[in-house]
Formats: structure tokens, sequence, C-alpha cells
């Protein structure tokens, strides 16, 4: 099963409520409603996080499950302690997920859906 995430750049609070308006109508529709939606609250949020080597450890990271950020700074040819700043912030953004000190992201495929 693919697992998806719906990243959502700007867009206020109002677009917050219409989500939830419209997975609340589809799930009292009878439909099954499973989705993932992070939302940023501006560009300048969502630049400071989704960075280029920020995006290139997460497409290592799906291919390539690691055991550790030892392990994945290793791999990537990274300095530890960049590699283990970005993991951090990815994992509290919900992108990366651990288990003890494995690592693994929790998506198939980001969309990003920037307001303008």
């Amino acid at each position: 099963m693919t697992r998806e995430l719906d990243v959502h750049v700007g867009g206020g609070f109002d677009g917050l409520q219409a989500r939830v308006r419209d997975a609340l109508r589809r799930h009292e529709d009878g439909a099954h409603v499973n989705e993932d939606h992070l939302t940023f609250v501006d560009w300048d949020a969502f630049s400071r996080t989704m960075t280029s080597k920020r995006l290139e450890l997460l497409r290592y990271l799906h291919r390539n499950p690691q055991g550790s950020v030892a392990a994945l700074a290793r791999n990537l040819k990274r300095d530890y302690r960049r590699v283990h700043e970005d993991v951090e912030l990815l994992s509290a953004a919900g992108l990366i997920s651990r288990d003890g000190l494995a690592l693994r992201t929790g998506y198939d495929e980001i969309r990003t859906v920037i307001a303008l």
C-alpha cells in the first residue's frame, strides 16, 4: 500500500478547517478516510524545513532504511552532526519514523500544495 502525505504551505486556518470538514463529510457518507496532512504556516517555514539536502536524505532513507543516524551519515557521506540535526527536524515534522535507533520514511509520496 502506498502511503501518501499532503503538505500544505500557507492557506491559514480556513484551509485546515475546510480539509477537516471535507474528510468528515466523506466519512459520514460511508467512505474510508485515512489521510495524512502536514501544514506549514508559510513558505519561509517550509523552505527552512525542506532543504535540498533533507529531501536527498528522505529519498535515500525511503530506498534504504537505516539502523542508525551514524549509518545514515556514513552512507550519505555527510557530517554526523548535520545529519543528526536533519533527522531530528524531519522526525519532529513526522517525515521520518524511528524504531529505537532504526530510521525509515513513513511515506512513499509527498504532495505539496502551495497557497497563493
